[in-house]
Order: structure tokens, then C-alpha cells, then sequence
């Protein structure tokens, strides 16, 4: 599922980055981790094509299962924080939410950050645009979507991806049953298609 942010959007969040239209690399990000299980698994994927990406952490994971996020590191993957406790910005006060993230921070150390739901406050941006740099996506799998079949997953991305895009994905369980089918896949077409992914380092 391809999202074009609208040009209001764009205007009220300036500092965010979408997708990079100059590279022909594209950005893998795996959301909501890390997860026993689950995170391995999509390491061992990644490793079986030689291709880095993004792991956008909760912090309260990464203090609960160090071993992987360390494995996330050795591994040549790039790391982001996705807060601590995956608050959801606009229901909160922006100096609690800032707190937040940089209680995160603490655990993960980057500059990379990206809010869960994709939905944050404009000031709240502004803030954090002091001292990270807000990354969201272009390319929207939707594996967290029980509505969502596997097939359809993968089609999410598939029919969008192109050069410069940024892909979100979840290894998280919820995500699973469409992650466990679609990432293979996804990773074999976009070798097939001659692409390379990259982490996301700014």
C-alpha cells in the first residue's frame, strides 16, 4: 500500500522523511521490536540475501531482550527508537511524550525516530526535530491488519515499491501470520527486480 503524503501534510511536518526519490536502494524498517522468536527469525531472512535494514525498537523490548537488540547491531542493521512504551502522541502532553522518547533513547542511542501510528503532534515534531530525525514510510504492508490476508500483505508492497522506498513492516506477533508469509517473498522479488536494501543511516 503506497501512501503519498498530501502537501498539507508535508507543509505541517517538514522535517519528516517519507521515502528518498534519488536512491535506487530501498529501505526495509521492521516496527515493534524486538521480539524473541519473531525479530530472529526476520534476522535470519534478512541474512539468507545479504540485505540490511531498519529496526525501529520499543525501548521497553530492547530492556527486556538485549541479546537480540545486540544481534540487530552485530548484524550491520540500522536502529531507530519508536518511544519507549509505544505512546500514542496526540493523546498526550508534548513534554511527557519527549520524555518518552528519550527515555527510549537511553537503550537504544539514535538519532532515527519514528512515532508510532505514524501520528504525532506538530509540535511535538518540532520538538523532537531538535535533536533526531523523524522517519515514517512510503510503502505501508499492513501486516498488523487482521483484515489483511497474507497474500494481500505482500501485494501491499510488491505493487509500490521503487527506488528510494521506505517499506514498514512489524516483527511483532500480531503481525506474524502476514509478516511469516510476505517478507520471504518480498525479499526474493525485490532480488529478482535488482534491488539492494540498506539500513537508514542520516
Amino acid at each position: 500500500m503506497q501512501f503519498k503524503p498530501p502537501l498539507l501534510l508535508k507543509r505541517l511536518f517538514p522535517a519528516v522523511i517519507w521515502e528518498f526519490p534519488e536512491s535506487r536502494e530501498v529501505f526495509l524498517t521492521f516496527d515493534d521490536g524486538p521480539t524473541p522468536e519473531i525479530t530472529p527469525w526476520v534476522l535470519d531472512q534478512l541474512r539468507e540475501y545479504g540485505f540490511k535494514a531498519t529496526f525501529f525498537c520499543l525501548g521497553k523490548n530492547v530492556e527486556q531482550h538485549p541479546e537480540i537488540f545486540q544481534r540487530i547491531l552485530d548484524e550491520g542493521h540500522a536502529v531507530g527508537n519508536h518511544t519507549y512504551s509505544h505512546q500514542k502522541g496526540w493523546e498526550m502532553k508534548t513534554w511527557r511524550y519527549i520524555e518518552d522518547v528519550d527515555f527510549a533513547d537511553d537503550l537504544i542511542h539514535s538519532n532515527l525516530v519514528r512515532p508510532p501510528y505514524g501520528r504525532i503532534k506538530p509540535a511535538q515534531a518540532r520538538r523532537l526535530s531538535e535533536r533526531y530525525r523523524i522517519v515514517l514510510w512510503s510503502v505501508l504492508s499492513r501486516d498488523y491488519s487482521s483484515l489483511v490476508s497474507p497474500r494481500k500483505c505482500l501485494k501491499n508492497v510488491t505493487k509500490h515499491v521503487q527506488g528510494g522506498s521506505i517499506i514498514l513492516f512489524h516483527d511483532s506477533k500480531k503481525a506474524f501470520r502476514n509478516l511469516k508469509y510476505a517478507l520471504p517473498r518480498v525479499l526474493q522479488f525485490l532480488k529478482e527486480q535488482g534491488y539492494s536494501c540498506a539500513p537508514i543511516e542520516l
